[in-house]
Formats: structure tokens, C-alpha cells, sequence
């Protein structure tokens, strides 16, 4: 029954890329807003490691406030794009738990927390912060790119304490959709959760909000 990935809803239908020797750590990857899994399981298809499987769910369609409640992929609902916008808080917790639910469904099938990074781009960077620091286990590491800490007034007291999660954020110096200024203050209450030497806060000159092969 451990092996089933249908008690896992996200799971269920996540674009999965195999190891090609015996899986002993993996990736979960959440893409940004609007978009799917494919994508970026294309992207770490290139980086491909023989122990490693990469996981990348698709965030279900919800209306989103940002767009007009357009029905659109998305990790949890969108009021703005700025530190003190209001926030989804229900939708933010809940996309955790589904989240949290691949991590332990992960660890009853070998791999270890500790084994187990947890990355994304924008709103998926947003929720994979926030995922690895509400978290009971002790994840290996989160990417974060290109985004934020989604209810950051509740921290440090929100964390499930785990000091030593080394975390690595990168962003683009011409991000317009999420200032760097944004992921720089970010990085700096981060320093307030973790201990501050696990942060590392790369920006990259010309990089809009998207992606780089040097990130």
C-alpha cells in the first residue's frame, strides 16, 4: 500500500524523472503560476543525476485574485505581488500539507527527508520555502528562485525549527514581477529563521523573471 501513488493526490499526476540506477534522494520541484510540471522536469531532465528522481507536481486550477479570478494552475491564491499584500493563509497551509504528503510518501518508499531537496520557480519557490521551514523532518535543502516567503509575519515562531536547513535563493536583477529588493529582504528574514551561514542569496545582472542555465 506504501508504494500507491493514488492516497497522494499531487503525486498522482506529477511528471516523475527516474533514476536511472537505485533512487536514494530526490527533488521536488514546484513550478510558478500558471504553469505545469513539464516544464520543469524538462529543465532538470539536463541535469540528471543516476540516484536521483525528480518530482514535479502540477498545482491544481483555482481562480486567482491577481488575474481577475481567472481559473489557472496555482499553488494557492494571489491578492498581490508586494510585502504587504494580503495573503491566502488557508490556501498557503494547505498546499504545504499536499506537499508534505509526497515528502512522507517519499520516506515510507526509502528515501529519507534528509535526502530530499525541495525547490521552485516564483510561487512554487514561494510555497517550497515555506513547506521546508513548517516542516517536522529535516529536509536536505531548498532552491528557491525567484521569489518570496509567503506569511512571513508569522516567523520565526511558525517554524518547526530546524536551523540547519541550507537554503539557496537566486534571482534575477531585472526581475519586474518580483523586485530582487523583494528576494533580498527575503534572504535577510530568512537569516532570522535558519541559522544565517545555510543562506546563500545569488542575483544574476539582465535576468528577468525567468530562468538561467548558470542558476
Amino acid at each position: 500500500m506504501c508504494g500507491n501513488n493514488m492516497s497522494v493526490p499531487l503525486l498522482a499526476e506529477a511528471v516523475t524523472v527516474s533514476g536511472v540506477e537505485k533512487e536514494t534522494a530526490a527533488v521536488i520541484f514546484l513550478h510558478g503560476l500558471g504553469d505545469s510540471g513539464h516544464g520543469w522536469a524538462d529543465t532538470l531532465t539536463g541535469i540528471r543525476l543516476p540516484h536521483v528522481k525528480f518530482i514535479c507536481p502540477h498545482a491544481p486550477p483555482i481562480p486567482v485574485t491577481l488575474n481577475m479570478k481567472s481559473m489557472m494552475p496555482a499553488w494557492f491564491d494571489l491578492m498581490g505581488l508586494s510585502p504587504d499584500s494580503p495573503e491566502d493563509e488557508s490556501g498557503i497551509k494547505k498546499a504545504a500539507e499536499n506537499i508534505k504528503a509526497i515528502i512522507e510518501h517519499e520516506a515510507r518508499n526509502g528515501i529519507p527527508p534528509n535526502r530530499i531537496i525541495l525547490g521552485g520557480f516564483s510561487q512554487g519557490g514561494a510555497l517550497s520555502l515555506y513547506t521546508a521551514l513548517t516542516c517536522q523532518h529535516q529536509l536536505a535543502g531548498v532552491v528557491a528562485l525567484s521569489c518570496w516567503l509567503p506569511l512571513h509575519r508569522s516567523f520565526p515562531s511558525a517554524s518547526s525549527g530546524n536551523k540547519n536547513l541550507p537554503i539557496l535563493q537566486c534571482h534575477g536583477e531585472m526581475d519586474a514581477m518580483i523586485p530582487v529588493q523583494f528576494g533580498a529582504m527575503t534572504a535577510e528574514k530568512l537569516k532570522s529563521i535558519v541559522n544565517p551561514q545555510m543562506i546563500t542569496f545569488k542575483t544574476f545582472p539582465g535576468l528577468p523573471h525567468s530562468s538561467c542555465p548558470q542558476a
